[in-house]
């Protein structure tokens, strides 16, 4: 059981429609926090967290280097130490 406004892994990547290295991926270039559950390697996040970055727009400006062939936007998201507050 997890406490309340925490996501596991699994309901995180749900909700934000991306596949569970995905996830992962965003800690580790800092945009999304994960939090320790207990002692076992179990990491959740915080909803409040999950629906911001939801919130993040993608926009057509950045650089040409960032852009996928056929893409019409970049997505230029934030790190989460500029939206996230403890």
């Amino acid at each position: 059981m997890q406490p309340e406004g925490l996501l596991t892994a699994r309901e995180a990547a749900r909700r934000l429609e991306i596949r569970l290295p995905t996830l992962y991926a965003y800690v580790s270039r800092g945009l999304l926090r994960s939090y320790r559950q207990g002692i076992k390697r179990q990491r959740l996040y915080r909803r409040a967290e999950v629906e911001e970055l939801l919130r993040l727009q993608p926009t057509a400006s950045g650089p040409a280097s960032d852009r996928l062939p056929g893409r019409k936007g970049v997505w230029e998201i934030p790190l989460a130490e500029s939206w996230v507050r403890d």
